[in-house]
């Protein structure tokens, strides 16, 4: 039977996962010594070494792996029962932890300012990630809910979509295309695109709607950011496929236009997701209803 302490456990989660002891003593208040001493006595109560040194840098052994997958867990269970407790006390306020990924953050921080107008005890924490990151966050529990366009197949997860996502074709204002009406997709097989980098949702999506139509993408650069893009888009290197959310400034000020193609916009949504069966918060719960109810509507009003 093993006979560690919680506080160990704190202690290791936080070396493992900087693989630092100066930072996780930062992050803990306490001295590298006694964040030393803990760990010491872990590695006696487990009986195996957690971490290995090579050089100046340090690494988990098989065994640091496993308890740092345990000790994550734990964590995030003692979470869950603090807040669960602090309900049941009457609490009314409560921390959230939410994930987006990049081409959500263009929305994702006027529904979360509005959410906190009316929640105004809410302690907010807004993480924008790419999608693989996101991804691997869900995996591992690590955020209340995730804000995505496009759901992993493979992982036991809760998926509800909350607004539409459409993906336009965008130009640069003196584009020959920039006119034309009701343009053919074989037309855009003439075009260079500028795409977004392998695993992208937008890209992944743009994609299977040209192989559907059996046409032959021909990409240019790749990006790792909308904004990168949208600039390159600007400067001519190519056409671009976007969420219609990342262009309020861009067309407001004639920078871009979106393009009259045929099959398009590409018709998608946003979702909201979190771990299947996690016990959400009552925070967790009503930015969740939020969204599903009101974020729709909300978006819509700011675009007018």
């Amino acid at each position: 039977m093993l006979h560690v302490t919680l506080r160990q456990l704190q202690v290791f989660e936080a070396v493992a996962r900087h693989l630092s002891f100066s930072r996780a003593a930062e992050e803990l208040h306490l001295t590298q010594p006694a964040v030393s001493m803990q760990i010491k006595q872990l590695e006696l109560n487990v009986g195996l070494p957690l971490f290995e040194q090579i050089g100046k840098k340090i690494f988990l052994t098989d065994a640091g792996n496993e308890v740092y997958y345990y000790s994550r867990s734990i964590a995030q269970q003692l979470a869950e029962a603090e807040a669960v407790l602090g309900e049941m006390k009457g609490v009314k306020h409560g921390k959230l932890n939410i994930s987006v990924v990049s081409t959500a953050n263009y929305f994702a921080p006027q529904l979360l300012a509005l959410f906190c107008q009316r929640n105004q005890n809410v302690t907010l924490s807004l993480n924008v990630i790419n999608r693989e990151v996101l991804i691997n966050q869900l995996a591992n529990n690590e955020m209340d809910l995730g804000v995505m366009g496009l759901p992993p197949d493979g992982l036991d997860i809760d998926v509800e979509p909350f607004m539409e996502n459409p993906l336009v074709v965008i130009a640069p204002t003196s584009h020959p295309l920039a006119r034309e009406r009701h343009i053919q997709l074989a037309r855009l097989a003439q075009e260079t695109f500028i795409v977004r980098e392998e695993g992208s949702g937008t890209r992944s999506a743009m994609e299977r709607f040209f192989l559907q139509h059996n046409l032959t993408l021909s990409t240019g650069m790749e990006m790792s950011t909308n904004e990168a893009i949208k600039q390159a888009v600007q400067a001519g290197m190519g056409l671009g496929v976007v969420s219609i959310h990342t262009l309020t400034l861009e067309l407001e000020t004639n920078r871009l236009v979106v393009l009259d193609v045929e099959s398009f916009p590409i018709l998608r949504h946003w979702y909201v997701v979190h771990r299947k069966g996690k016990r959400l918060s009552a925070v967790a719960l009503a930015f969740k209803e939020f969204l599903l109810q009101e974020a729709a509507q909300v978006m819509q009003t700011v675009k007018e």
